[in-house]
């Protein structure tokens, strides 16, 4: 009694502690406009400190609670939590080589379809299972893959595609789940950076074979560090929780036993019958579990969720409005029709006859204490990670040119419009974007 007595006044001495806090005022040309950040108050606090009196460390309650609510929130049957965003995607790559798949597995040598324009841990999981990345370009003004191009992509050896959602502007869902189905190809949804976002009335995230998330500051919720794996598919998530987990073939949840019901009855392998099935590995895995502490804070994010999805889409219209007139100077990114984005920023283009360069105005707008970011690689077969692979002209293939991409790498960049992005903030940003382009010389 004692205990639960005193948990209970540490944690409302947490939330004192918290309420004791001051956000600085905003001043324009003073104060830093982040590009993202956390945003959080007393709870997160309360869950995380919660937690830690626990001592539980590892994976626990709070992880399974928020598996069970962020398969709940997006539709699907089954999250199952990992360390990262990265992790996410190495894993969704990772099961796709299991030996329980039989013919579809992949194996090394096959090709899985994706974009250049993107994040680089979207391709490296590719690359890292041995398998070809097969690069194709993106279209202007939806930023996603080119759904004529993915078609002319697919090869004999090619057994799955991987795609983000472009800054939450969701891609062609429709065509690209077609053209899976016809060359029966996994598909593998990045939504790191569109949680929330909703394609023909449903989140994405739900429309692969397998989708990611990314728990990540700058996303759309956080844990610090924190990601998931999401599927309709049993088989699937026992195949990326084995990954996950060591490459144990048991699905027992941390600090559990015999969830099976015959724990010293099975037969695998070479083993004798009634091995522990505790440890009987069914892959080489890894152990890319998420904390509880991680997940108690994702928890208290979750609440926010709906309302962190409703700034973002606020913020990114008032942008729009403010910056509309600049079409001739920028391609602005259109929503993908048949969708609702949960924008992750704001992309900006500049075109080549804008009279002034990317460098310029991204100068002027740090310059000035604005965040700005690049789309992500740009293009990522033109970082150094791909120079041996260019020289050799071998561990890769592009389909078509890269037209689009280049001019990403080159024209490209974003700023802000996460929950923390302040109506003065995004005020802020518009005018100084407007007083830049309109000093430019005719």
């Amino acid at each position: 009694m004692q205990r639960d007595e005193l948990r209970k006044k540490i944690l409302k001495d947490v939330k004192r502690f918290h309420l004791l806090k001051k956000e600085p005022k905003f001043v324009p040309g003073q104060s830093k406009v982040n590009y993202a950040g956390r945003v959080y108050d007393e709870k997160e606090l309360i869950n995380l400190v919660d937690s830690a009196l626990d001592f539980w460390l590892t994976t626990g309650r709070f992880a399974a609670e928020f598996e069970k609510r962020l398969a709940k929130f997006i539709g699907v049957k089954y999250c199952s939590l990992t360390n990262s965003g990265s992790s996410a995607n190495l894993l969704a790559i990772t099961a796709l080589t299991s030996p329980k798949l039989g013919k579809r597995r992949l194996k090394k040598g096959d090709e899985v379809i994706t974009v250049a324009a993107g994040f680089p841990t979207t391709i490296a999981p590719i690359i890292q299972n041995g398998c070809i990345p097969v690069f194709v370009d993106v279209t202007l003004p939806s930023y996603n893959v080119d759904c004529k191009q993915l078609e002319k992509a697919v090869s004999k050896k090619t057994k799955a595609v991987i795609l983000a959602h472009t800054l939450g502007n969701p891609f062609d869902i429709d065509k690209v789940k077609k053209i899976c189905k016809k060359h029966n190809l996994w598909l593998i949804e990045d939504n790191c950076d569109s949680l929330g976002s909703k394609y023909q009335g449903k989140y994405t995230g739900t429309f692969g074979h397998l989708a990611t998330c990314s728990f990540y500051p700058p996303h759309h919720m956080t844990m610090g560090e924190g990601g998931a794996v999401l599927t309709n598919d049993i088989k699937l998530k026992r195949i990326v929780e084995s990954f996950r987990d060591w490459g144990r073939d048991c699905w027992c949840p941390s600090g559990k036993d015999d969830t099976c019901k015959k724990r010293f009855k099975w037969q695998l392998g070479e083993l004798p019958f009634g091995y522990d099935h505790k440890y009987i590995y069914s892959h080489f895995g890894f152990n890319l579990k998420v904390t509880d502490m991680q997940a108690a804070i994702g928890c208290a994010q979750l609440d926010k969720l709906p309302g962190f999805i409703s700034a973002r889409k606020k913020n990114y219209k008032t942008i729009r409005k403010a910056l509309d007139k600049y079409s001739d100077k920028f391609i602005f990114c259109d929503a993908t029709p048949g969708s609702d984005p949960s924008w992750f920023g704001f992309l900006l283009t500049v075109k080549p006859d804008a009279g002034f360069s990317r460098e310029e105005i991204v100068n002027f707008l740090e310059g000035h204490k604005i965040q700005t970011r690049m789309l992500f690689a740009g293009n990522m077969l033109r970082h150094p990670a791909f120079d041996g692979m260019r020289k050799a002209k071998k561990g890769y293939r592009i389909s078509g040119e890269l037209t689009n991409t280049d001019l990403i790498m080159n024209n490209t960049f974003w700023i802000g419009v996460y929950p923390g992005m302040t109506d003065d903030k995004v005020k802020y940003m518009t005018e100084k974007i407007k007083e830049f382009v309109g000093n430019v010389k005719a």
